[in-house]
């Protein structure tokens, strides 16, 4: 095009906000809407943490795209002179049984050029002796990798998508009949329209109210407690300078935790799948049996936290599809209307890799993996690896 292409994205969300960003970076004219705000709490990014991390199990696009994303946090952290990778290193705990994920993800590191050691248990505990490693026979250490700050991030994406010249509006993306096309643009909530070249839906756990027929259930919000603890008073052995983030296979169940900082809790999570889960009106309370399972959890793991309080909850919810792959792919109707999300709870990390695949599809007109396209998901697979 002669002129500047014009893109509308909508959702400001770790897919959307990157997205926007090297659109207008590589020239586009881009509005960028969200209902809430980017990293607002009913978002799918929302929150303060999320784990940064290179281990995917074997045959997966997912640790070339991490080793690609960790470049990019780094990039932008020196361009805007903000910290939101913090490197405290990420801890996979292998059972002395079914160690099949751990295997199979130690020559996808090594193909990635991701950093990572193969330690021993012994090894385990000698150097993170705050941990019962009761049952696990080994482990996969990755230093380079951590945890990001979510929240804080989206909202300086949009910043900086703003600062070059970008628009930004905060409405919401109304629910017409989308799937006939946006011949007419899109309806906002503010009884305006928007009328664009192209359009990315990244409307996270939303996307299949928006396009009923086309996504549908093929996005599952489900419900996902978070917990944080609080260590005793001068104990510092949980901080991330001593602790790594970490995640466990224990008994048929993945929990995984970021260490504490800057006088937040130690954060512990369960990685299994919750009921579904209505984003926008859905009250955030977390349920006591899960609560239950967690103490009972890091009595265990982590003994010196037995008796620790709970000081923090959240409740925020993966977008799932029956896989755990993403969609990336344009409405099967309408070549002008792009489809992304299905992050899955193990999507964040991935969004500066992902906007920049994105910006690329748009302006080259070119085809995303068949991994991520709409096609694959039927039959319905089934789904593979923990999410975060």
């Amino acid at each position: 095009m002669r002129r500047k292409p014009h893109v509308a994205v909508i959702g400001a969300g770790a897919f959307g906000g990157w997205t926007a960003l090297y659109l207008v970076e590589r020239g586009a004219r881009v509005t960028l809407l969200d209902a809430w705000g980017p990293g607002n709490s009913r978002a799918s990014s929302g929150g303060e943490t999320r784990i940064m991390r290179g281990a995917y199990g074997s045959d997966q696009p997912y640790t070339e795209m991490a080793a690609r994303a960790l470049k990019l946090w780094v990039k932008y952290e020196r361009r805007w002179k903000r910290q939101f990778l913090h490197r405290s290193g990420v801890l996979w705990m292998a059972s002395g049984g079914d160690d099949t994920f751990e295997r199979g993800s130690i020559e996808m590191l090594r193909q990635a050029k991701i950093r990572f050691e193969e330690l021993s248990a012994a090894e385990m505990k000698k150097r993170w002796p705050q941990i019962n490693f009761e049952g696990i026979g080994w482990g996969i250490y990755e230093p380079e990798c951590g945890y990001l700050d979510a929240r804080e991030s989206c909202e300086a994406v949009a910043e900086a998508f703003v600062a070059l010249g970008g628009e930004y509006r905060q409405a919401a993306a109304m629910s017409d009949d989308l799937e006939s096309g946006c011949s007419r643009g899109v309806r906002l909530s503010d009884s305006s329209r928007l009328q664009a070249d192209a359009y990315v839906f990244a409307c996270g756990p939303w996307l299949g109210k928006l396009f009923p027929r086309t996504i549908g259930d093929l996005i599952r919000p489900t419900k996902q407690d978070v917990f944080f603890f609080g260590p005793p008073a001068g104990d510092d052995r949980f901080d991330d300078h001593q602790l790594p983030v970490w995640g466990d296979h224990h008994r048929e169940r993945f929990r995984y935790g970021i260490p504490g900082r800057d006088r937040r809790g130690f954060k512990v999570a369960d990685d299994t799948r919750g009921r579904e889960f209505d984003p926008t009106d859905g009250e955030r309370l977390v349920s006591s049996e899960t609560l239950a399972d967690i103490r009972e959890y890091i009595a265990f793991r982590f003994p010196a936290l037995k008796c620790a309080p709970l000081i923090e909850t959240r409740v925020c919810q993966y977008e799932q599809t029956p896989d755990g792959h993403f969609i990336i792919d344009r409405h099967p109707a309408n070549e002008s209307v792009w489809l992304l999300g299905g992050g899955s709870g193990h999507g964040f990390k991935h969004g500066p890799a992902v906007g920049e695949r994105m910006a690329e599809l748009i302006l080259k007109d070119a085809e995303p993996k068949s991994v991520w396209q709409l096609r694959r998901l039927s039959p319905v697979p089934k789904p593979q690896g923990p999410s975060s």
